[in-house]
């Protein structure tokens, strides 16, 4: 029988249009059943080691719980499916996503609030991780079980072959970059080696994704908190523009960026590395299975990002599990968001040669060697820990993203664009941005 649940009355009018939604907090009316099955979605490639990595967590869950649970994997048309859900009041229960849709479906309506005293574990979790599962409003909406952060990928044989030390500043990063370019590191007598791998491409914001583990750490932003929920354009500023000043010279004046970088999102950066045309590379630790295979682990190592005029801040994501609203078994979505960040569960979410849940543990009682005696899975998760960051959870991430994504793409292929009037006019176009979501500050 074909449960109803309701959602509230803020999903917006550009989502399915709704006509009888209640008029209280989302889904107070549904009537609860904590033995109820809960149906969890999980946004990944179905009978893909995704899945069946949902599959193993699920299972530990039920196991522990006796909880059951039917898992529904989604990758194409995700979100529209969730809205064809949602407009006929029939949210699943459960919903394992990017953390940056948080800001989308909450202001969509189509998640309850989390009261965090009800979820087992959850004074565990490491707090930029917990802070990201909150909306604009300061409320928790959801939980994150996975994390991941940038490092930095250098060709150890490169490095070693031209005596070059670890970079510890970015000056340092400079000069190695343009020593892998210009010093035939690969022995080869050809010039054909660069320093860094980049994807700047505007396709999906990739320009501005990347760029933002350069523009965080040298003080810049995108967008500032002015108050409460509220934020202005950053991009403009003294340190964003010194920022993008630097990074555009790695392309524009010391040409050590792969050639066709503003043209390329991840696939064909990924392929620069591995097949030995680039030597350093900003990326999360979800490559190194496949760059220990098609390049061998001997000859790349995994270091922290070298300080930068702030610090070393780098960007971090990760998976959210999202409680939605009307579920008739509120007990059931409490219980699986504390078994998901137990440390039960990120030690099973972990597991699995094939896949995994969990790339970086969020709950801080746990040590990815357990796990994961590989030492470089160490240093991704003590960079995550000390110095990785979250994309502010507005209600609509995308256009900012993609707004900062063509401005830098444009910088990086046109060397004689004047950068203080194209931050300016990308300033203007984000503070529209801001007010059309309403927190313009």
């Amino acid at each position: 029988m074909q449960r109803t649940r309701w959602i509230g009355a803020g999903f917006l009018a550009s989502a399915l249009a709704l006509t009888s939604c209640t008029s209280g907090p989302a889904g107070a009316d549904a009537k609860q059943d904590p033995k109820a099955q809960l149906e969890l979605w999980t946004r990944t490639t179905p009978g893909g080691p995704g899945e069946k990595a949902t599959l193993r967590l699920v299972a530990g869950f039920e196991k522990a719980t006796g909880h059951k649970v039917k898992v529904t994997a989604i990758f194409d048309d995700f979100e529209t499916k969730l809205q064809q859900r949602a407009a006929q009041r029939n949210l699943p229960d459960i919903v394992m996503n990017d953390v940056t849709q948080i800001g989308a479906m909450h202001s969509q309506g189509l998640l309850r609030e989390i009261d965090l005293s009800r979820i087992e574990n959850s004074g565990d979790l490491i707090e930029q991780g917990r802070d990201s599962g909150k909306g604009v409003d300061g409320k928790q909406y959801g939980i994150p079980y996975s994390a991941q952060t940038g490092a930095l990928l250098i060709r150890k044989d490169w490095r070693e072959k031209l005596k070059l030390d670890t970079p510890k500043s970015w000056d340092d990063l400079a000069a190695m970059a343009e020593a892998f370019t210009t010093r035939d590191p690969d022995g080869n007598g050809k010039k054909d080696t660069y320093g860094l791998a980049a994807p700047l491409s505007t396709k999906r914001g990739y320009a501005s994704w990347y760029f933002s583990n350069f523009l965080w750490a040298a003080g810049g932003d995108f967008i500032t908190e002015t108050g409460k929920g509220t934020y202005k354009p950053a991009m403009a500023s003294k340190e964003s523009t010194e920022a993008v000043r630097w990074f555009r010279a790695l392309n524009c004046e010391r040409k050590v960026v792969q050639p066709g970088a503003v043209t390329m999102d991840t696939p064909p950066t990924n392929e620069t590395f591995e097949a030995g045309r680039t030597g350093l590379f900003v990326v999360g630790p979800y490559l190194m299975p496949r760059f220990d295979t098609s390049l061998g682990k001997d000859k790349y190592e995994v270091v922290p990002m070298p300080e930068g005029p702030k610090d070393a801040t780098v960007l971090a994501e990760g998976g959210a599990v999202y409680l939605m609203a009307g579920s008739e078994n509120r007990t059931g979505q409490d219980a699986f968001a504390g078994y998901a960040i137990s440390a039960d569960g990120q030690r099973l979410g972990m597991q699995g040669e094939e896949g995994s849940t969990v790339q970086l543990p969020v709950n801080k009682t746990v040590d990815v060697a357990e796990v994961r005696p590989d030492p470089r899975w160490k240093t991704y998760a003590e960079v995550y820990r000390t110095s990785g960051r979250y994309a502010p959870s507005v209600p609509n991430w995308t256009p900012i993203r993609q707004a900062s994504a063509e401005t830098l793409n444009a910088l990086m292929a046109d060397c004689s664009l004047d950068a203080d009037v194209e931050l300016r006019e990308l300033d203007e176009k984000l503070a529209r941005i801001l007010k059309e979501q309403g927190i313009a500050g």
